[in-house]
């Protein structure tokens, strides 16, 4: 009886989680409470106190907010913070995946205090992406202080996010639906409880403190018409490439940074500020987080459509610009900033076009800033219920609904990748489901296709086709046109029938009149997997690759022997992959200045060929793990170190150029 009493009163595992649950978002809610106070007092500082103080030297002044701040920005980053392999929730995404959510949560503060400082003095970024930086390494602090299992961590992790979100917006539906979607990658499982539970305590304190008002105060939209659904067709049509430019432009910034701005990386921040800032001279509107105008907008002030277009144009260049330049800060707030301004220009236009709809363009506005967001993160259920709880008004919802997926399928159309995970495909890591895919979904069409194709033109005579064919070993050849259009394939069962008969005498017979021109087409950005599932119904053989944006302009050729050697180049793939999720799990788990990276060994370097016994390794260095093509292992004494091999190498101060040493080429 004693033993069954004990048992009752010992908290299931349930009513712990709940209860860490709650943790998690009542200090991710006061820690984002905070940073917002913090962007509080450094845009009064840098705006009204510094700005005063330095307009008497002329407007241009202004620009050097946002270099003073990059200036500050750099030294935190260099000093505290060090080089991050992703920047927000992209780093969040691939420590759910691949490490079981453990972060560097030590760094958190320093991160907050830089993103406060990058948002205060101007650069164009969001709060949202630390917020839920805040929330999530709270998550994995309390869970790797536990000790909890990896699972746990993940839930916890997603909490934290949640919690973010909720505190960030007031909105905590939306910041369920976000790390539902995003973080975990799929609404179903065991961790919705723990997340709903952290969302709710989250936005409890925030309306506790500041009250029950959501993130913009707007006015109740009407939908009058059911032809106003043609309309907000047409903004999900522009929407949805206009998200696909901003996720490419974001990383083609960041290359432009990486590749040609060779300055210490401290510095990178202040020289994105002199851009920032001397765009801000004539829009300062820009600056910052840019809330103030998105009310402006959504609360039917005239602020032009001219005005709007270069707030959307600058807003789309400058937090590419600011990202890559180093400022720390999310790309969320900007993306309404951009839908806003752009559903602005949409809704005043097409209120001059159709005045007897009567229009109202900040509810244009409103849905515009949620089609691209969902075109920018992929996440339409967060979408729609971030602007439904900014609104509190059901009456918009189905104009929403329907400019929101129209954006997501047009996006995700032109750019395959989200904002997010296009940085952590870029890293070979594709994610599905919040977990890393099968190897053959991480191989592209474009990786593994023939690009040097075998094409005929359309007089080519059918009578020389069988001398072809022998000649080449090729089983089927693309017919072009003139101009290098695609027409179609001529395959040796096209040459079979030509030969039996069908087409009438060989004579004066040209390839155009035997070729197949109903052809299953694959894009370069596709998966291998998807090239073999539209061969087989069909028992192909081979499939024309064409560009995405022009179905008739070849570029390759994928076969069945390409998508059989795929496999390999996958396999060797996941063996990389499971290198660096080792390499990732040790980051996460040393103490900061512990340094954990791969190091490939060189042909002609003084480790090769050797045994690892007999290597004379520094005594503060580790080899942590060793990649041998597709095998990874730990190696003991007698592995013998070849040429090509990668080392995951842990090692503090000097002693990691001592490893670097050994396994360089030796000068002759």
């Amino acid at each position: 009886m004693k033993k069954f009493l004990q048992d009752r009163l010992q908290p299931s595992e349930s009513v712990v989680l709940g209860g860490l649950a709650v943790v998690v978002g009542l200090v991710s809610a006061v820690g984002v409470w905070l940073f917002k106070q913090l962007i509080e007092l450094i845009r009064d500082l840098s705006f009204n106190h510094l700005a005063t103080f330095l307009e008497p030297l002329g407007s241009w002044t202004v620009l050097l907010l946002p270099v003073l701040g990059g200036l500050i920005v750099g030294l935190l980053l260099h000093f505290f913070i060090g080089k991050e392999r992703y920047h927000g929730v992209a780093g969040i995404m691939e420590s759910v995946a691949l490490v079981g959510g453990r972060l560097r949560y030590k760094r958190m503060p320093a991160k907050a205090i830089a993103a406060a400082i990058s948002i205060g003095s101007g650069a164009s970024v969001g709060p949202e992406d630390p917020s839920v930086q805040i929330g999530s390494n709270i998550g994995s602090l309390i869970g790797q202080w536990l000790h909890l299992s990896d699972e746990r961590m993940r839930a916890l992790v997603a909490a934290g996010a949640a919690s973010g979100v909720a505190a960030a917006f007031n909105a905590p539906i939306a910041g369920v639906f976000f790390a539902l979607e995003i973080i975990l990658g799929e609404i179903s499982g065991s961790a919705l409880g723990v997340v709903v539970l952290s969302a709710v305590t989250s936005s409890m304190f925030t309306q506790a403190v500041v009250g029950p008002e959501p993130a913009f105060h707007v006015p109740s939209y009407a939908f009058n018409s059911i032809w106003e659904f043609p309309l907000y067709l047409g903004l999900g049509l522009l929407a949805g490439p206009l998200a696909a430019l901003y996720i490419r432009l974001l990383y083609l910034a960041q290359d432009f940074f990486h590749q040609w701005i060779k300055v210490p990386l401290w510095l990178k921040p202040s020289i994105a500020g002199v851009l920032v800032g001397g765009v801000g001279i004539f829009l300062p509107q820009i600056f910052g987080v840019g809330y103030d105008t998105i009310g402006k907008i959504l609360n039917g002030e005239s602020l032009g459509i001219a005005l709007l277009l270069g707030l959307m144009v600058a807003k789309l260049m400058m937090t590419p610009i600011s990202i890559a330049g180093g400022f720390p800060g999310g790309v969320f707030a900007p993306s309404l900033f951009i839908g806003a301004a752009l559903g602005g220009v949409f809704g005043q236009t097409a209120s001059h076009l159709f005045p007897q709809l009567e229009l109202v363009p900040a509810a244009f506005a409103m849905v515009g800033m949620a089609a691209l967001l969902a075109g920018a993160v992929h996440a339409p259920l967060t979408a729609i219920l971030l602007l439904f709880e900014m609104t509190r008004d059901y009456r918009i919802i189905l104009p929403l609904m329907f400019s929101v997926i129209i954006s997501l399928l047009l996006s995700q159309r032109l750019q395959r990748d989200s904002v997010y995970t296009l940085g952590l495909l870029r890293k070979g890591i594709r994610l599905e489901r919040g977990r890393d895919v099968d190897v053959m979904e991480s191989v592209q069409v474009g990786d593994v296709m023939l690009r040097e194709i075998s094409a005929l033109p359309l007089d080519f005579p059918v009578a020389d086709l069988g001398e072809r064919f022998l000649q080449t070993g090729i089983h089927g050849f693309a017919v072009v046109t003139e101009d290098g259009s695609l027409f179609g394939i001529v395959s040796v069962s096209d040459y079979r029938r030509a030969l039996a008969g069908e087409f009438g005498s060989l004579e004066y017979l040209g390839v155009e009149e035997i070729a197949t021109r109903d052809l299953i087409t694959v894009y370069p950005d596709e998966t291998v997997g998807e090239a073999l599932k539209r061969m087989s119904p069909r028992d192909l053989s081979r499939l024309p690759v064409v560009a995405r944006d022009d179905p008739l302009h070849l570029v390759g050729m994928i076969r069945r022997s390409d998508i059989v050697r795929s496999y390999d180049v996958a396999l060797s793939r996941r063996a990389a992959l499971r290198h660096k999720v080792q390499q990732f799990r040790l980051d996460a788990l040393t103490p900061e200045g512990v340094n954990i990276v791969e190091i490939p060994v060189q042909p002609g370097s003084r480790c090769a060929g050797m045994q690892m016994k007999d290597i004379p390794w520094p005594e503060d260095s580790l080899i942590a793990s060793l990649r041998h093509g597709r095998q990874v292992f730990i190696p003991h004494g007698k592995t013998l170190i070849k040429q090509g091999d990668v080392l995951i190498v842990v090692a503090e101060g000097s002693a990691l150029e001592a490893v670097r040493s050994l396994t360089l080429k030796e000068s002759a």
